[in-house]
């Protein structure tokens, strides 16, 4: 058996691990990273990059159908369109493959080793990979130190087991064919997210959520432009309702009352969440102290064992790609002899429904449970010009400051394109912003951004659009 000595092993080549690898690259650390499928993980491959192709696709789809029904205000008209749905999963695997192959090309530029297979842990400096292909193969690597970012899986009911009708959002991702009636089980932001584009390419959906209202981890206000929208769509919302398992190509459900009831699907979209990737590759064999499901770390990203690492899902919450990244970069730096700790002021995250929704930092009710005093205002999109005419007035932008020195602690936004408000809304956090600062800060016209400045200005007392 071939054995391969580095100085860090990265094992899982997700966004947490492939950042990293060029990160250690870049310093000159002597790394290998072992990953079964392709480079980029979940997000790249079967989660954030091909959902969001899959939404833009959805919505385009559904505004050429808006036209054709000679719907739009716009004064747009067209022939009834049809969808391809062959040449939509091409078009989103293209890009998927452009973006795996070019983290591929990096790793190689930095001098990151890629060992293409599925390690198992011996022990706290030794994995043995199992290489697939023609010639099936065994490789020891021996590490000085052990970056663990082998990521989530989805969370499988166990009453109602992932194959035939159930899928994942993985299968959800490449579909063969749009169903005629898709039932969705958790309104957290994947069910959402691939619920509503499958409604915009004509299947008739239904969103069952055990909790009394859809996305349960959000705040109320964010949520009813969302549910609107849905209402809007035509899509069924059944909360409160539990889900008992599947009775022939039916889904059977119970209300909050007790009654029961058979809803048809075609196919069932399972969205109830995700846990850390724990079984399967010899991570027990290290003993480590563990928090609930994930491997307990400090912040450093350190474990319970000398030398062994772990960022991102296997981490625990908040479960975002961003995180990760954020993390093995700082772990990259560590082992390169670096000074470094994890402590961000703030972590964005961001729901693609539509509207879209973006959180960072505190919202009201979180500042009041914390015991701060704060100033709060928000800027509805109905009094934005750019809003008015890309059609998105749904919505606002709110900000959250310490009411004794104005310095800003949250924003929240829900809205058409509010995702590209994110960086400017952790940016201000992170360098300890006033509301002041962005009050005073010129803002671009037309931009939706303008609400950021005139919710900072309302929460002063003058906004000058409301």
């Amino acid at each position: 058996m071939e054995t391969i000595n580095t100085t860090l092993l990265i094992i899982g080549g997700g966004p947490g691990g492939y950042v990293a690898g060029i990160r250690a690259g870049q310093l000159n650390v002597p790394t290998v990273l072992v990953e079964g499928a392709s480079p980029g993980g979940t997000c790249l491959n079967i989660g954030c990059i091909p959902s969001k192709a899959l939404i833009h696709a959805a919505e385009e789809f559904c505004k050429a159908r808006s036209y054709a029904a000679e719907t739009s205000p716009l004064g747009i008209t067209s022939s009834e369109p049809r969808i391809d749905l062959e040449r939509t999963v091409a078009w989103k695997d293209g890009i998927v493959k452009k973006l795996t192959g070019g983290v591929g090309a990096l790793l190689k530029k930095n001098g990151v080793k890629l060992v293409n297979g599925w390690a198992t842990i011996l022990d706290g400096k030794t994995v043995e990979v199992r290489q697939e292909g023609e010639l099936e193969a065994s490789v020891r690597i021996r590490c000085e130190h052990m970056l663990l970012a082998a990521g989530s899986l989805p969370v499988e009911l166990p009453f109602m087991p992932f194959g035939g009708p159930v899928i994942s959002s993985t299968e959800a991702l490449s579909p063969d064919a749009v169903p005629q009636r898709l039932v969705v089980v958790g309104a957290g932001y994947i069910g959402l997210e691939l619920g509503t584009a499958y409604r915009k390419l004509g299947s008739q959906v239904t969103v069952v959520e055990a909790a009394d209202r859809i996305l349960p981890a959000y705040d109320a206000d964010l949520v009813k432009p969302v549910a609107a929208a849905l209402g809007r769509l035509g899509v069924e919302l059944r909360l409160g309702t539990s889900v008992l398992g599947m009775d022939g190509n039916n889904v059977r459900v119970r209300d909050a009352s007790g009654v029961e009831a058979l809803l048809e699907a075609d196919r069932v979209l399972v969205a109830v969440g995700r846990k850390p990737r724990t079984t399967g590759w010899g991570l027990e064999n290290l003993m480590l102290d563990m928090i609930g499901p994930a491997i307990k770390v400090d912040d450093q990203c350190r474990t319970s064992m000398r030398n062994v690492w772990a960022i991102g899902d296997l981490a625990g919450e908040p479960m975002l790609a961003h995180r990760a990244m954020a993390q093995g970069e700082m772990v990259a730096e560590i082992v390169s002899g670096k000074r470094r700790h994890f402590a961000p002021a703030a972590i964005p995250a961001v729901c693609f429904t539509d509207p879209e929704i973006v959180v960072v930092g505190m919202s009201p009710m979180e500042a009041d449970k914390a015991g701060v005093e704060i100033v709060t205002a928000n800027f509805p999109f109905s009094a934005n010009g750019r809003a008015m005419t890309i059609e998105s007035t749904d919505g606002f932008v709110r900000v959250v400051a310490r009411k004794s020195d104005h310095r800003i602690i949250g924003w929240q936004a829900v809205g058409g394109a509010v995702s590209e408000l994110a960086a400017g809304f952790t940016q201000s956090i992170e360098l300890g912003a006033q509301l002041e600062d962005i009050a005073g800060t010129i803002h671009a016209h037309p931009t939706l951004g303008e609400a950021v400045q005139e919710a900072a200005l309302r929460a002063l007392g003058h906004a000058l659009h409301i």
